[in-house]
């Protein structure tokens, strides 16, 4: 084995939770370019269907469904679709989440509707995952975090919190696991991307964009790929990614 031996995603079986919109289509895609077997979903038919056509041309195949990962019912229905489409996972790529306001402004259902999706589906995922890893050769489990867990921005009070919990359990998980099952874990730390979750317009991403405020989720999608094709002997544990002039208050 070289010094800067990749591993190939040709071939490769990737769960994309969440793959419908934003850095979740976009990682579809390059996924699907670089030959991999991609199994995706969004709870939206219409969204799906986009991310569907927008994956299509690569030298891999992709497929999809409606699912809810906040759900235990959502993620055992995608389990049982990836076992009947793949047969096995070799990697599961959690982007799943959603924006929320700050706890005083948020209705009961509201926060709580946030909290199971952007952490309880990805521990619920990554439990789904395991099982079928530690039967296999191991794996590679990365989480889409966000720098919100650092910076602490006001008015993000219930985001920051669940993706705190995606940092803690990911890298206690890997103390638990990555050795005695070879499974890699991953986090990815974007910063401010321009994608569905903003509160702006498309005119203002853009605008953002351009004054370097802002990244494009294709950008996050290269680092999501970067951290998934080192050798079998280097696991990127966190990887932060920013715009230049990234706000943090």
């Amino acid at each position: 084995m070289g010094k800067t031996d990749h591993t190939p995603l040709a071939g490769k079986r990737i769960l994309v939770t969440g793959g419908t919109t934003g850095i979740g289509r976009a990682t579809v895609k390059m996924l699907v370019e670089e030959g991999a077997r991609v199994l995706t979903f969004g709870r939206h038919q219409e969204e799906l269907d986009d991310a569907l056509e927008n994956a299509k041309g690569g030298s891999g195949e992709v497929s999809g469904l409606t699912a809810d990962s906040s759900t235990r019912e959502g993620v055992r229905e995608v389990f049982a679709a990836l076992d009947e489409r793949l047969g096995e996972i070799d990697m599961l790529v959690c982007c799943a989440a959603l924006g929320a306001g700050p706890l005083h402004e948020s209705e009961e259902d509201e926060w709580r509707y946030v909290i199971e999706t952007n952490l309880l589906g990805y521990v619920a995922c990554a439990w789904h995952a395991i099982k079928r890893m530690e039967q296999a050769d191991g794996g590679h489990l990365l989480f889409v975090g966000s720098i919100s867990s650092t910076i602490k921005a006001a008015g993000e009070s219930v985001y920051s919190a669940t993706k705190a919990g995606i940092d803690a359990f990911a890298e206690t998980l890997r103390k638990e696991i990555s050795d005695e099952k070879n499974i890699k874990i991953s986090v990815i730390q974007p910063g401010s991307v321009g994608t569905d979750m903003q509160e702006c317009t498309i005119e203002e991403q853009r605008e953002a964009i351009a004054n370097h405020e802002m990244l494009y989720a294709e950008e996050i999608a290269e680092a999501i790929l970067f951290a998934l094709t080192r050798s079998e002997r280097a696991d990127v544990m966190t990887l932060r990614i920013e715009p230049r002039v990234q706000k943090t208050s």
